[in-house]
């Protein structure tokens, strides 16, 4: 018998839970358990006015935002409308069926003003980190580190060449990326009385952008170039959980740079030093090699950058021995390279500007030499450049021969997945925010639902629902 809806008067009184409509098997209801936000309140005290009218709490703008960003929510104004509708978000965001849900404006207000000046971001990121690390997702033995470019909001047709003068006061002034461009540039840069005098200025960019000019002009292999951001990953290898994270331009050397800050940080803040590090060969370079390993006391599970291998069947600086106590190489036919070939009353480093020191052979053995058609052919003698850091590059060189090394490349595929679910599933491929605060907002946030996402997954058992028997 077809069915028909009865009752067309509506109801006077409703009983409704929320609760009782959200499943137990949510998402949400897993992050809910280990989201704790009881000392932003005390961490933005200083930044709210003690009178006045009462502002929309930072609590749930917070919780809207986490909502956001581990669904793939990119609008502002679309979260609104989904929190307003969606029985769940209500839910997680302590919101009744009446209430209303704060206007997309209210977000970017505090995004640029309170939340920003407070570093409010950072702070809920490292409570979320403690709470990792209470539940036992974090050892602190592995770490790994990795750099994601993430295209920025700025179109490519706006640009200017580097080299050319530009007038960032036309139209109606400067915008808030170009603000903060110009103001870093200002402390970067120290002031000089002769303006045509090269010493402190950066590299400069082959083309900047007008609408977001921290943003770096790069290219993917084989695709076409953009403006971009990098995300830069510091992650505990135990269970890929994220313990830093900074938003850099892309560019590898500021990529690389950023790794010291983010050891640096989370051994002041959490009392963390990894044993190792584990990185791609970008990481590998002479000078990371050396802070890991004489400054830091961390095993690189690193490969080395070198480029000093050839590929014309000569002989390459590997061929060549090398004697610490007599401080100089043996060729293959006996023969010394050294850097000094007298002594000096003055100790000279001979360390040139590359941070290496050159060592050469002595013409006379190179003259009568039969090898010198492999080892120097166009040249009178034979010299090979040894870094400064060469030591801290062999004990890199040791560790890739062991059976750890070979574990630490498998498990460095961790943060090249969390980039994955960066992008395809948190949908965060492209900036919204300009300038590198906004970058370091919106990963910062992303980082943080992350975290969440894999503590609500990993550590919550759902209950199984089980028929009753018949009787």
């Amino acid at each position: 018998m077809m069915g028909q809806q009865g009752g067309s008067q509506d109801k006077l009184f409703y009983a409704f839970n929320l609760d009782d409509h959200v499943p137990r098997s949510h998402l949400l209801r897993g992050i809910d358990c280990f989201f704790d936000l009881s000392e932003l309140r005390h961490h933005l005290a200083l930044f709210y006015s003690h009178t006045g009218r009462p502002s929309i709490d930072p609590e749930l703008m917070i919780r809207m935002l986490i909502v956001g960003y581990s669904f793939g929510i990119r609008s502002e104004r679309r979260l609104c409308e989904e929190v307003h509708l969606n029985l769940a978000f209500r839910w997680f965001c302590r919101l009744d069926l009446d209430a209303a849900v704060p206007d997309h404006s209210t977000f970017s207000k505090n995004r640029h003003g309170r939340f920003r000046e407070s570093d409010a971001f950072r702070h809920v990121f490292e409570s979320v980190l403690r709470r990792c690390m209470s539940e036992g997702l974090v050892t602190g033995e592995g770490f790994a580190v990795d750099a994601s470019v993430i295209r920025a909001d700025a179109n490519r047709a706006r640009g200017m060449r580097g080299t050319e003068v530009i007038d960032w006061n036309k139209g109606d002034g400067p915008s808030r990326a170009v603000r903060e461009y110009l103001a870093a540039l200002e402390e970067s840069n120290p002031v000089s009385e002769d303006p045509s005098e090269p010493a402190g200025s950066p590299a400069v960019p082959k083309i900047i952008s007008l609408t977001d000019p921290a943003a770096r002009w790069t290219a993917a292999p084989g695709g076409p170039a953009f403006y971009a951001y990098s995300t830069n990953y510091l992650i505990d290898l135990k269970a890929g959980i994220i313990v830093d994270v900074e938003a850099t331009p892309a560019h590898r050397t500021q990529e690389v740079d950023s790794t010291r800050k983010m050891i640096g940080r989370v051994e002041e803040r959490f009392g963390l030093k990894p044993a190792r590090l584990v990185g791609d060969t970008a990481y590998g370079t002479a000078p990371m090699l050396g802070w890991m390993v004489e400054d830091k006391h961390i095993a690189p599970h690193v490969p080395v950058w070198d480029k000093s291998e050839r590929k014309d069947d000569t002989l390459s600086s590997s061929a060549f021995e090398w004697n610490a106590r007599a401080n100089e190489y043996t060729c293959p036919r006996g023969h010394a390279l050294r850097s000094d070939r007298r002594q000096f009353k003055i100790h000279r480093e001979r360390v040139t500007k590359a941070d290496t020191v050159i060592y050469r052979s002595s013409q006379n053995d190179c003259k009568t030499c039969s090898m010198k058609d492999r080892c120097c052919l166009n040249t009178p003698t034979r010299k090979v450049a040894r870094s400064i850091y060469e030591t801290s590059r062999d004990v890199a060189r040791s560790i890739a021969t062991t059976p750890q090394y070979a574990q630490s490349r498998r498990d460095r595929k961790k943060v090249e997945m969390l980039f994955a679910h960066l992008k395809r599933i948190l949908k965060l491929d492209r900036l919204r925010l300009r300038g590198l605060s906004g970058a370091q907002d919106e990963f910062l946030l992303a980082a943080t639902a992350q975290n969440l996402r894999r503590m609500g997954k990993w550590l919550t058992t759902v209950p199984q629902t089980t028929s009753p028997m018949p009787a």
